[in-house]
């Protein structure tokens, strides 16, 4: 059983009375728990702020080990927790102690401190359960046994640079968009088409360049095609970029009749590379779209700038009366929800209504949120993350007036690409949400009732950054992977059942 132990004394002989009252507690008789003499952490002699392994190698490795492997307390690797292994289990335990244990009450650290301790301790078992336990691995054109449906993985495309979106015309056809900005066919045999000419000019830095492409619904009568990019414009001198939407139509290899669905002033630009959002959902004749908080967190809580929100507008880039915040003095009148760090899943459920989203938490949490008119999703007060340097970043993971995660991961597994399956190939996974993962390789399969997620598997993994997922007209789930280390070569398999 998993019991803490963290416990760096002042005096360190403290510890061998530990073991002795361990070794000589008749049976039956409740071990008191110990009060510590706690020595401040020392700080860094570069003056650099305290990183969350410090703390921990300080305050927890005496008694359970550098590597939680264990010693004079319980090892954190072991299969079994008995007061539960998720952060916020985690968090009380730290906190408040396990009373007639050996675990005393680390209270006097600050609530970030053991938020991010609890990253931490998960980031570490999930390493070393990958020493213990290694993911199999399975051929680029190999068999998954998964809890409902086996399948193959068949390679569809290859020899793609940093491929980003995919979706289907009524023909049966492919367009895939390439983040450096280039937007080709793929033909039913695979075929990859030349790009197509006159897209406009993408800020292909960081992060950045062309995201999603989608159809208007009514493509076949319309012709709509939509694009979301990184749109470089100038601010103060400096180069500078927000997303942005077009429409156009594909006319012999040609991008013509664009239309500007949406583009912000330039005042709300930013200068960095990261945190552009662009997934697009059609509904009802709306336009869903998130956007990026573009690395400045504190833009996400601030509803007068179109960073760090999801979106609503009409399919023409008419901005709907009804919208949370229309009529508000100086909020900007498109925004749906806020308090989003970096949106790269979005989708509508078919069959609830539902628009489900996944976005990048920082080191750990990232989520996955049901989408609700007018909300706060607490980023950045409210985080099961930590800093990517290791540094605490917030005590709360929840706030008053703030929508919490129906789910989250940590440690991350960069969630990217959110769909749901509707075809008959997998009878068993139907309705179901499938959620990519970058850093971790994965596709995650989502059983979701009543705005809740009541089961989750990991079907696919280690084939590659999962990108994009898409449910194909014929039936077949298709995965969207730029490759490592190089993530500029990418390439679409698609998954087969088999018996």
């Amino acid at each position: 059983m998993k019991l803490f132990f963290p416990c760096r004394f002042l005096a360190f002989s403290l510890l061998g009375l530990v073991g002795t009252l361990r070794a000589q507690k008749p049976a039956n008789v409740a071990m008191p728990m110990p009060i510590p003499v706690v020595a401040p952490i020392p700080p860094n002699p570069d003056g650099m702020p305290i990183k969350i392994d410090q703390v921990y190698a300080f305050y927890c490795a005496a008694c359970h080990g550098v590597k939680l492997e264990g010693g004079v307390g319980a090892t954190l690797l072991g299969p079994e927790w008995k007061h539960g292994d998720d952060s916020e289990s985690l968090f009380k335990t730290i906190k408040g102690g396990v009373p007639e244990t050996a675990m005393p009450a680390w209270s006097f650290l600050a609530d970030d401190t053991i938020r991010a301790l609890a990253v931490y301790i998960r980031e570490q078992v999930y390493a070393a359960s990958l020493v213990t336990n290694p993911v199999p691995q399975v051929a680029p054109d190999g068999r998954y046994e998964s809890e409902v449906h086996n399948f193959m993985v068949e390679t569809f495309v290859k020899d793609l640079e940093t491929p980003w979106s995919m979706t289907w015309l009524p023909d049966g056809r492919m367009l895939v968009t390439e983040r450096p900005g280039r937007l080709r066919f793929i033909e039913a045999e695979g075929k990859v088409s030349a790009p197509i000419i006159g897209l406009p000019a993408v800020y292909a830095k960081g992060q950045g360049g062309l995201f999603e492409v989608a159809l208007h619904p009514d493509y076949a009568k319309n012709g709509w095609v939509y694009l979301s990019y990184s749109d470089p414009q100038n601010l103060d001198g400096m180069d500078a970029s927000l997303t942005a939407i077009v429409r156009g139509r594909i006319k012999d290899g040609k991008w013509v009749d664009e239309q500007t669905i949406f583009r912000a002033d330039v005042k709300f630009y930013r200068t960095s590379n990261v945190h552009f959002g662009g997934r697009l959902v059609f509904h009802e004749g709306y336009l869903f779209f998130g956007i990026g908080e573009r690395g400045t967190g504190d833009h996400a809580q601030d509803i007068t700038r179109p960073n760090g929100k999801i979106h609503r507008i009409f399919d023409d880039g008419r901005i709907p009366t009804d919208n949370p915040f229309v009529g508000q003095p100086d909020a900007f009148p498109t925004i749906w929800s806020y308090g989003h760090r970096n949106p790269q899943g979005l989708v509508r459920h078919p069959v609830t209504g539902e628009l489900w989203e996944t976005e990048h938490g920082p080191r750990g949490g990232d989520e996955l949120n049901l989408i609700q008119r007018g909300q706060n999703y607490g980023w950045p007060k409210a985080s099961y993350g930590m800093n990517y340097n290791g540094t605490p970043m917030t005590p709360y993971t929840t706030l008053p007036g703030m929508i919490d995660p129906v789910i989250y991961w940590t440690p991350s597994i960069a969630t990217c690409g959110l769909d749901v399956y509707e075809g008959d190939k997998f009878p068993k996974w139907k309705d179901h949400l499938f959620a990519g993962g970058l850093a971790k390789e994965e596709v995650h399969r989502l059983v979701v009732k009543d705005g809740k997620v009541t089961h989750r598997e990991v079907i696919f993994k280690n084939h590659g950054r999962v990108r994009d997922i898409c449910m194909g007209p014929d039936g077949l789930v298709y995965i969207l992977l730029n490759s490592r280390p190089k993530e500029t070569e990418g390439r679409i398999v698609r998954l087969r059942p088999v018996e």
